[in-house]
C-alpha cells in the first residue's frame, strides 16, 4: 500500500503485512519518485511477530525475505536494489551471511556497506535496509 502525507505528492508513506509492521515513528518504506528507501528489517516473522528462531543463515534469510515483501509493495524488488547497508552484531558472522546474501543477489549485486554494531533491535543477530529502483 502507497498512501501520500497531505501536501507531500511525490513521497509515499510504503506499508504491507507481508513484512513486520513499523513499531515506532518510522515507515516500513518512503517511495519517492523512481526510487524506494526501506527502513532497516530485522528477522520478525510478520505472520506471528516474533523472532525467527535460529542463528544468523536463518535470521539473514529472514531479513531479506522481509526487505523483498517491502520492496514488492512498493512497486520494486531485490533486483532493482542499487544499494544495500547491513549490520551485523558480529563481524565474525560476515561468511555465512554473505553465503545467504549471494542466494538474493546472484546477477549484478548491489553496491553495499557492512558494519559491526554494538546492539540491534531485539538483539538480532543482523539488519538490512537497501535503496532501490522503482518500476
Amino acid at each position: 500500500m502507497l498512501a501520500s502525507p497531505q501536501g507531500a505528492t511525490d513521497r509515499r508513506v510504503v506499508a504491507t503485512e507481508s513484512a513486520p509492521r513499523a513499531i515506532g515513528p518510522y515507515s516500513q518504506a518512503i517511495a519517492c519518485g523512481d526510487w524506494v528507501f526501506t527502513s532497516g528489517q530485522i528477522a520478525i516473522d510478520p505472520a506471528s511477530g516474533t523472532l525467527v528462531p535460529g542463528g544468523i543463515t536463518e535470521q539473514t534469510r529472514r531479513v531479506l525475505e522481509n526487505l523483498g515483501a517491502v520492496l514488492a509493495a512498493a512497486g520494486s524488488s531485490l533486483d532493482r536494489v542499487v544499494k544495500t547497508t547491513v549490520f551485523l552484531k558480529d563481524m565474525g558472522e560476515f561468511a555465512a551471511m554473505n553465503e545467504v546474501y549471494a542466494t538474493f543477489f546472484r546477477e549484478a549485486p548491489p553496491a553495499r556497506s557492512t558494519v559491526e554494531a554494538a546492539r540491534l533491535p531485539r538483539d538480532v543477530r543482523v539488519e538490512i535496509d537497501a535503496i532501490a529502483r522503482r518500476g
